[in-house]
């Protein structure tokens, strides 16, 4: 019986440690041939020894489990390098199938404290970096589909928050970058639909180097181990949904926000209208609008506004 992910080819960004590394081998143990790319280079272990770049020890980790694995350790916030990602993918194993966009950081800090480098740099590795890989991505499927008169096969799985979903306060710059990543997905769903493409997004929620401090003492094991069961926050809950909307059988699946965490995968509906108001004159004036969105908004809860912080709440169970 053949494997849901044989003969497909992959990239995965950020993927030397944590959800990135998780989703990597997940592809690979559902058949994919991968590209694991971490931006880094070798470096030395804790005795001083020399040690290999993350993405190499993935790549090399897949390859002793008898997958294909090829480490990337370019960054995909340069325009340049991103599309050397995509060109290395082609070169060696034909063609690119599978794009999963999961490469970022953080720089948290207040509005009123924010630096311009740390707004910067988070929009660019997460942003900018999700637009890089999705830019040669896409041009490589546009091309094959033209080339071959029919749709190819391809998947684009990208990686916002519920920092996006719930507002965050402490994370204005992550928050915004996370938002612009659905907007990203929404839209190149629709633009390469036509070639076979499918673009979904997942807010998931993972216990990794990046978020050690946001997800301090939260759902992890005893001391003593007795709690017996996979950490709630394990990436490993989140590798098999990746897995899932990268395969054949998600076809049909496109456009689409799941947040996934804890053995549990929630579908967010999209914004819907709660209400519309009409001006009966040429043009509203600020006396009508008072009149109008004043009551509207006076019985609504304190503190309520657009973020759906409800989400924070969902759970297995």
């Amino acid at each position: 019986m053949s494997l849901p992910l044989e003969g497909l080819s992959a990239i995965v960004t950020g993927a030397g440690r944590g959800l990135g590394r998780a989703e990597a081998l997940e592809l690979a143990r559902l058949g994919a041939a991968v590209v694991v790319n971490d931006f880094g280079q070798p470096g030395r272990d804790g005795s001083g020894a020399a040690s290999a770049a993350p993405a190499e020890e993935v790549a090399a980790e897949i390859r002793a489990a008898g997958g294909r694995a090829l480490a990337h350790t370019g960054d995909v916030a340069d325009h340049q390098q991103a599309g050397e990602l995509v060109e290395s993918a082609v070169a060696e194993f034909g063609r690119l199938d599978i794009l999963v966009n999961n490469a970022g950081i953080l720089r948290d800090r207040m509005v009123f404290s924010m630096s311009e480098d740390e707004w910067d740099s988070v929009i660019r590795v997460h942003l900018r970096g999700h637009f890089n890989t999705t830019r040669f991505a896409a041009a490589h499927w546009r091309a094959r589909s033209k080339a071959a008169g029919a749709p190819v096969y391809g998947r684009i799985v990208n990686t916002s928050s519920e920092a996006f979903l719930a507002g965050s306060a402490g994370q204005p710059n992550y928050a915004a970058a996370k938002g612009g990543i659905v907007g990203l997905t929404t839209s190149t769903a629709l633009a390469l639909v036509k070639y076979g493409v499918t673009a979904n997004v997942i807010c998931p929620r993972a216990r990794t180097r990046m978020t050690a401090d946001v997800f301090a003492g939260l759902g992890e094991p005893d001391a003593d181990g007795s709690q017996g069961r996979l950490d709630p926050l394990a990436p490993e809950h989140v590798a098999p949904l990746v897995g899932y909307l990268a395969s054949p059988a998600a076809a049909h699946v496109n456009g689409q926000l799941l947040v996934v965490h804890g053995g549990m995968v929630a579908v967010v509906e999209r914004p819907r209208v709660a209400a519309k108001f009409d001006t009966k004159q040429t043009a509203f004036t600020y006396d009508e609008l008072d009149a109008l969105l004043t009551p509207h908004y006076a019985d609504r809860p304190a503190g309520e506004t657009f973020a759906a912080a409800e989400v924070l709440g969902l759970g297995h169970g």
